[in-house]
């Protein structure tokens, strides 16, 4: 759908929400991403290694994995 702004006629274009949002994305930590590993790691002090040990051991819940990582 296309609506013309009144002031300058430029079109403007009808803004489309994602459907999935962005909270199921931080929820979960990508044990693959190296950013995401590097962030978990610095956020709990815990190694690279640990942290994708402990998505391995937990899954990929963030919760579950800071849960693991706590326990170390």
């Amino acid at each position: 759908m296309i609506f013309l702004s009144l002031t300058k006629k430029l079109p403007i274009m009808a803004t489309k929400t994602n459907s999935r949002g962005r909270a199921q994305d931080r929820s979960k930590v990508a044990g693959g991403q190296q950013y995401e590993v590097n962030y978990e790691g610095k956020k709990t002090g815990s190694s690279k290694a640990d942290v994708k040990q402990a998505v391995k051991t937990a899954g990929n819940s963030r919760k579950k994995v800071e849960a693991q990582l706590k326990k170390k």
